[in-house]
């Protein structure tokens, strides 16, 4: 296997992890942004991360019942298209608390100034 192929390999794998553990942040910055129904927040993912991410609804409504069950996402029903009501999710005010810690604590890193040069270097390698 040549250098390029093995790396395109490796890039992959890591990729389908760090997938893994994305889905719920991706979640909660949609609900961050408002309330929204499931294909909105399929649209948001899909559109916010560069389509980088994907999800299926069914996956969505899993997390979602969760969440609810948790106390970090609730919902309020409204008028669908020419359809029956919709469920419109949001963030609870413990939700709101836990993304803003969970930010806080994970991600506000990525914006000191070391790591971000570090981030923004190119061929290094």
């Amino acid at each position: 296997m040549n250098q390029s192929n093995l790396l395109a390999e490796l890039l992959l794998a890591w990729e389908e992890t760090y997938k893994k553990g994305q889905l719920t942040l991706w979640i909660f910055l949609s609900l961050k942004d408002g309330k929204k129904y499931v294909d909105e927040i399929k649209s948001f993912v899909e559109e916010q991360s560069m389509q980088t991410m994907t999800c299926e609804s069914q996956s969505l409504y899993r997390n979602l019942r969760k969440y609810q069950q948790l106390g970090i996402v609730d919902f309020e029903t409204g008028e669908g298209n020419k359809g029956p009501d919709r469920k419109y999710y949001y963030l609870t005010e413990l939700g709101n608390e836990l993304i803003n810690q969970f930010i806080k604590r994970n991600m506000d890193i990525f914006f000191k100034p070391i790591i971000k040069n570090l981030m923004n270097m190119e061929g290094n390698l």
